[in-house]
């Protein structure tokens, strides 16, 4: 499993390494551009979403129609463009037009389908557990380089860098990644067009997920940079850009010590549910010592409690996904739910802006601890996807047409044909039928 997804993660990685390097210095750089607000900074660090939310069903869409790495290919292509106006930047329109552009390379949710099509899905878990170490990891290595380099030569060498970086994992993807499976499946035309991926309601739950999570992560990274640097009479610590690190490193460490535990509890065990109930609360906690505090130490330790809450999320949040999701339209809930997931970082970064322009922390604090509560309730609602299961069944022993009759039982979910490795798979809601029932229906 691992050889079959770690290029695709490197790719991943690579990518959002590349996003990521600029978040912890962007508002304070958008802010000294000419024609720069408050407000415009905001969309600065939210605006690539917006274009992410437009274009990441399309290309969910494109990649289910033309296959994976074509699809892959265009939106690294457009990433770089995007890359390349962004460092070339004298104004924050110019720049506004650089991050609108990156956003419309909108591959995430066509690596996680391909992930999901390439592994099953009982290691599909571990494997988003895999491709969301990568990206944690690339993440903490941006928070701790985007300080030093951008302080040092400027935050155009970090675009610089990331249209380096696309341009390796272009390389990757046509040197390592594997070619997915063919899969085989009943579902007619009908079943497979854009509404109905919204059909599902637990898949609707993860969508909302989605964006609450994202919008909350953007707020973090528009007040962590603008109150260590600020001088104290305006209310921050009076920081170097440089120094930035520091506040970083810790919370990177601890944010990637929770993801171990939280993919444990929310897949072996099935406490999903649970682990993301936990992970509002600290977020809220996290968000209130940084609106409130008095000391650098005690925001650094708002920061570390976002982060781990944070990332408690990364293991499950695509997995879940992927699980709830047909066959057929797997590349369309992920791209749907990354379309929410940018959207909420789009209006996440606008509204912090708005409220650090027109308010405080404090009330930015207050904003969160709202949502988060809305959050939580949310989430203390959703369904486990832990309660379907899969059987695998090989077709020189099993009948292929009596398997595909299998979806008129009401406790099986779907069936599909795995031509690649000759195998029908069949997904059954747990609660109902066991796999030995699942066997006896085609005796």
């Amino acid at each position: 499993m691992i050889k079959q997804i770690m290029p695709l993660s490197l790719i991943v990685a690579l990518r959002f390494f590349g996003l990521f390097i600029v978040l912890p210095v962007l508002s304070i750089y958008a802010l000294h551009m000419e024609g720069a607000t408050p407000f415009l900074a905001g969309l600065v660090v939210g605006g690539y979403a917006l274009t992410q939310a437009l274009f990441q069903v399309p290309f969910g869409l494109m990649s289910d129609k033309i296959g994976r790495k074509k699809t892959l290919l265009f939106g690294l292509l457009i990433f770089i463009a995007g890359s390349v106006i962004a460092a070339m930047s004298h104004t924050i329109y110019m720049l506004l037009a650089g991050r609108f552009l990156q956003g419309a390379g909108a591959i995430g949710s066509v690596v996680s389908a391909m992930i999901a099509d390439l592994v099953k899905e009982e290691q599909r878990a571990h494997a988003m557990a895999v491709m969301g170490g990568t990206i944690a990891i690339s993440f903490a290595a941006a928070m701790i380089i985007a300080p030093v380099v951008g302080g040092h030569w400027g935050i155009d060498t970090l675009f610089w860098l990331t249209a380096i970086l696309s341009v390796m994992a272009i390389g990757i993807l046509f040197t390592a990644v594997p070619q997915p499976p063919k899969i085989v499946h009943s579902y007619a035309e009908e079943e497979s067009k854009m509404l109905d991926v919204f059909k599902d309601k637990a898949l609707t739950r993860m969508y909302i997920t989605f964006l609450f999570h994202s919008s909350i992560m953007t707020m973090a990274f528009f007040i962590i940079p603008l109150v260590m640097t600020q001088s104290v009479q305006d209310g921050g610590f009076g920081w170097d850009k440089a120094a930035l690190w520091k506040v970083y490193l810790p919370a990177m460490v601890f944010g990637l010590l929770a993801m171990g535990p939280a993919a444990v509890f929310g897949e072996k065990y099935g406490k999903g549910r649970e682990v993301f109930m936990i992970s509002v609360g600290i977020i809220l906690l996290g968000f209130l010592a940084m609106g409130f505090a008095s000391t650098p130490w005690v925001f650094i330790l708002g920061v570390v409690c976002f982060f781990i809450g944070f990332n408690m999320f990364e293991p499950l949040l695509q997995s879940f996904v992927a699980k709830f999701a047909k066959v057929h339209q797997k590349g369309a809930a992920l791209g749907v739910a990354n379309t929410f997931a940018y959207v909420g970082i789009f209006f996440g970064g606008l509204l912090a802006g708005y409220l650090m322009q027109h308010f405080d922390r404090a009330v930015l604090a207050v904003a969160v601890a709202l949502i988060a509560a809305v959050w939580f309730i949310w989430v203390a609602t959703m369904p486990n996807p832990n309660n379907r299961g899969n059987v695998y069944l090989p077709l020189d022993i099993f009948d292929r047409e009596k398997v595909a009759s299998l979806t008129d039982h009401p406790a099986i979910v779907e069936s599909y044909i795995n031509e690649t490795e000759n195998i029908a798979v069949v997904k059954y809601e747990k609660e109902v039928i066991d796999e030995d029932e699942v066997r006896g229906l085609l005796s």
